[in-house]
């Protein structure tokens, strides 16, 4: 017998007014990205901040050397981005000033906030034309049988492998400077809230896809007796200086790990589809003790939580970049619980959630 229909309640005239406000507001979100975009462009955040952290709109024309006929103009794009959270209007007194928030504070030049490092470029790679064309394109690569992302689908290169480079070299570089902002942004917080948990009694430490050695200098700089080394593509390793501090290895993670008590992958998997996960943490799991023997692998990366509160946007809003960048992905706890099991693990332990980041401890 069919299943009875279900009765169809029409909205309300203001759920109707409302739902037309929220289409509005869907259908240009590209505006407040574009206005973020020149913002950043234009060194808005910065210059504020060289202003003593508060500025009027007569300040930053001026500052920033724009034509004051277009003031006006300015007064919209930074009435959008205060309502947005980039920065915060003060309308106390008679002329508007804006200072910064958490947001426009990531963003200021030359200087690193808590250790988290510029990260302009993540807004210029996000926003460049190349990731918009290929979100563009979305409708009809669904109804391509392709197993390349929209990305490389549009575009014929891949992200992070050279071939965009040679396409490109200049965005190739923005790109480059997106994932060091993104993959060095925050492990000062890690080690000050799990450091004693992760790092405490380790010998030896493999940083996988440790690009410049930033995150594994930090590690000694805070438990001088792990020896670490980083493993990344020779393209890569070939551009870094010895140190001293660190023991660079040009390799291939999907082939071989060198061996250390512990091994390092920090906000790297995302980028991989599941069947790659299993194999990259199958070279990790070769290359470690067995547990007994402090044997383990750190994984720190997204963790999609529907309890995240206003973050979870954020982690599903990834989640779809990775789907139209990348094969990869962004998971909740069962996610990651299959894929460590597919990988040969016995056992994990979620330590913290850090924001969006997970930071897990893996277990031979």
């Amino acid at each position: 017998m069919a299943a009875e229909a279900q009765q169809l309640t029409v909205p309300t005239e203001a759920e109707l007014l409302q739902g037309q406000a929220d289409l509005w507001r869907h259908s240009l979100y590209y505006m407040t990205s574009m206005a973020f975009q020149c913002a950043v462009k234009l060194g808005v955040p910065t210059t504020i901040h060289s202003l003593g952290g508060a500025a009027s709109l007569p300040d930053l024309v001026a500052a920033l050397s724009l034509p004051p006929a277009k003031l006006p103009y300015l007064r919209r794009i930074m009435r959008l981005l205060a309502t947005s959270g980039v920065f915060a209007a003060d309308n106390a007194a008679d002329v508007v000033t804006y200072r910064l928030t958490p947001v426009s504070w990531l963003l200021l030049d030359s200087v690193a906030v808590d250790g988290h490092p510029n990260q302009t470029p993540i807004v210029l790679a996000a926003t460049s034309r190349h990731c918009i064309e290929a979100a563009m394109g979305l409708s009809d690569w669904f109804q391509k049988d392709v197993v390349a992302s929209p990305f490389e689908d549009l575009h014929g290169v891949t992200l992070f492998d050279g071939s965009m480079a040679e396409q490109d070299p200049e965005i190739d570089a923005v790109f480059n400077d997106a994932l060091a902002s993104h993959d060095n942004s925050g492990f000062l917080t890690v080690l000050r809230e799990c450091g004693g948990a992760l790092f405490q009694g380790l010998e030896s430490l493999t940083d996988c896809c440790g690009g410049d050695g930033t995150t594994a200098r930090a590690v000694v700089e805070a438990f001088p007796q792990i020896k670490c080394t980083v493993l990344d593509l020779p393209k890569v390793i070939d551009n870094v200086p010895a140190d001293g501090v660190v023991n660079y290895v040009a390799g291939d993670m999907f082939k071989s790990v060198p061996p250390a008590q512990a091994v390092l992958i920090k906000l790297v998997l995302h980028h991989w589809s599941d069947e790659d996960c299993v194999k990259i943490l199958a070279q990790c799991k070769k290359a470690i003790p067995s547990r007994e023997e402090g044997g383990k692998v750190i994984v720190i990366d997204i963790v999609v939580d529907s309890s995240s509160g206003p973050t979870h946007e954020a982690e599903l809003l990834m989640d779809v970049a990775m789907m139209v960048m990348t094969n990869g992905r962004q998971r909740d706890e069962t996610d990651w619980s299959e894929i460590f099991t597919k990988a040969g693990f016995s056992d994990y332990k979620l330590l913290k959630k850090l924001g969006a980041r997970g930071v897990f401890d893996v277990y031979p």
